[in-house]
């Protein structure tokens, strides 16, 4: 296989000493494989021939080749677009005193361990993530230093601090008074007037979605995990404040009544839909709005490292969420991939697939829930598929996915913007 300039390809050895490297675009790239898979009709190309240029794929299974082109040909694999996670959170893990952690470390902190999982999440096949809420701006410090070729990732959508009331399910509870207390700045706001204020200084450093916290929570120590806990019209004036930047609203919402709420408001999202009933179902069909199921955790989350009041909510919800899961897919209800990266391991994304396929979903239908669907939630038209225009984010996994999706836990190849990252040689 021929080398098409000065690759840097990363291991996860050697990658975060590394990281990135500048490096001159050839003229043309062209990859080849066996076969490629088309997400929009469902259909297995062979052969497959993507012409790359710079950051953009400039035809596909041309009848002639640029005669400067440098040519990848990996032979039996089968390329797709790369993948999105539209439920990350890249600066956060469960390792250690992660219950104090809040009290313990600092913004800095965050964005080098979340160079640390943008680094894993994209060598496992993610391009593209929406990371929904970081302390301190943590989550937008790591988007500007990928963007700016200082550490290597996927494209981000991050939300800066989630919204929630006080005491709720995105304040940091537990403590005594007056230790971490936070204000609508850091995404803790009651009230129209605080939350309009919460939403602009998010928006104001560079926030490219926002998150609510709609319900009560697992991984915190307010009360029940299903509680509505902001108002309807308080998530109203989110989703209006945000639309006016040409954002969109992504809700974290257990509860039935939390769930209607949000939709009622307007979110893009629910994320998670642990509790779904026959009206949240039929008012996110007919209002479009999508479900982020963040599953696989179900099976994943080391329950022996939860507190023993976090353990109860969590053995109580996770059930329920896979039983939602079920009857969204049997409902139709658009479905966006989503992991909730950070409760299991970074770089463990692409499990959730065969939860999909394993609750009803076709395979094919499964994929399109992290390309043309996720593009669709986003809201961007440049990325999801292969095709001419669209930006060379492209994977590529030994064997036939729509007849295994668990190929892509492996995934072999792994270009961005036209850099290959891993299985360049």
């Amino acid at each position: 296989m021929t080398k098409l300039r000065p690759l840097i390809t990363y291991s996860l050895a050697a990658g975060l000493a590394g990281l990135i490297a500048s490096t001159a675009f050839a003229q043309s790239v062209v990859l080849k494989a066996d076969r490629m898979l088309d997400v929009e009709t469902g259909r297995i190309i062979r052969p497959a021939v993507i012409v790359i240029e710079g950051e953009l794929i400039t035809a596909v299974n041309p009848a002639e080749l640029p005669d400067d082109a440098e040519i990848l040909d990996f032979g039996d694999m089968t390329l797709l677009p790369g993948l999105m996670d539209m439920h990350t959170h890249l600066c956060y893990d469960l390792e250690g005193d992660w219950v104090n952690r809040a009290v313990r470390e600092g913004a800095a902190d965050a964005a080098l361990r979340g160079s640390r999982n943008a680094m894993i999440t994209l060598l496992a096949g993610f391009t593209t993530v929406r990371d929904v809420g970081a302390g301190g701006f943590a989550d937008i410090s790591l988007m500007r230093a990928i963007d700016n070729g200082i550490v290597a990732g996927p494209r981000m959508f991050p939300a800066g601090h989630s919204l929630g009331i006080t005491g709720g399910h995105c304040d940091a509870t537990g403590y005594a008074p007056g230790i971490l207390e936070q204000g609508p700045e850091q995404g803790i706001a009651d009230g129209v007037a605080e939350v309009l204020r919460a939403t602009r200084y998010q928006i104001k450093h560079g926030a490219k979605v926002i998150k609510i916290c709609a319900t009560a929570g697992v991984l915190s120590f307010e009360g029940s995990v299903g509680a509505q806990q902001y108002s309807e019209e308080e998530m109203r004036v989110i989703v209006e404040e945000a639309a006016r930047h040409g954002l969109k609203v992504a809700a974290h919402a257990h509860g039935t009544e939390g769930i209607i709420a949000a939709i009622r408001a307007g979110v893009a999202s629910i994320e998670h839909g642990s509790m779904l009933d026959g009206e949240a179902i039929s008012l996110m069909k007919a209002r479009g709005t999508y479900l982020v199921p963040t599953s696989y955790l179900v099976d994943a989350i080391n329950l022996d490292n939860l507190p023993p009041p976090i353990r109860a909510k969590a053995e109580y919800i996770l059930p329920l969420a896979r039983k939602s899961l079920s009857r969204a897919i049997q409902s139709g209800v658009k479905i966006a991939f989503g992991t909730d990266a950070a409760v299991y391991p970074h770089g463990d994304n692409a499990r959730e697939f065969a939860v999909y396929v394993k609750q009803g979903m076709s395979p094919i239908e499964a994929i399109r829930s992290a390309t043309i669907h996720a593009a669709d939630l986003l809201g961007v038209d440049d990325r999801g598929v292969i095709a001419e225009g669209k930006l060379a984010d492209i994977i590529g996994v030994a064997g036939n996915p729509l007849e295994d999706v668990t190929l892509l836990e492996n995934v072999r190849f792994v270009m961005k913007g036209g850099k290959v990252y891993k299985g360049g040689e």
